[in-house]
């Protein structure tokens, strides 16, 4: 093999392995969908293998009833199951465990 050929492969191989990376870290979206008759003041999801909660994704904002909001998780992990957390304005609390949301696309909360 040549040296021009040797480059070639070297610079074809790189580029796969950095298109294989960037494919592994995409960042994760869905669309949440809120068709309870609650208003949804703060959501949290977490890798299912994580014990701790994320940062509320709400912020500031709240999620009123027949309400969607897209959501991007940018954590760079490689994962589809997350926890999620919902906390409801009267307090209440929901969470649901191991939601594949590479799968899904989009989560939705009903009564």
């Amino acid at each position: 093999m040549s040296i021009k050929q040797t480059i070639r492969s070297l610079v074809l191989l790189s580029a796969l392995a950095i298109g294989a990376n960037a494919y592994a870290t995409e960042d994760l979206i869905f669309t949440l969908h809120n068709e309870s008759s609650y208003v949804v003041v703060e959501v949290y999801a977490s890798p299912n293998d994580v014990e701790d909660w994320e940062d509320d994704i709400l912020g500031q904002d709240v999620l009123g009833s027949e309400e969607s909001v897209r959501i991007t998780i940018a954590d760079a992990r490689e994962q589809c199951e997350y926890d999620l957390r919902f906390v409801f304005e009267d307090g209440d609390v929901l969470e649901r465990p191991s939601v594949d949301l590479c799968e899904t696309n989009s989560y939705t909360l009903t009564d």
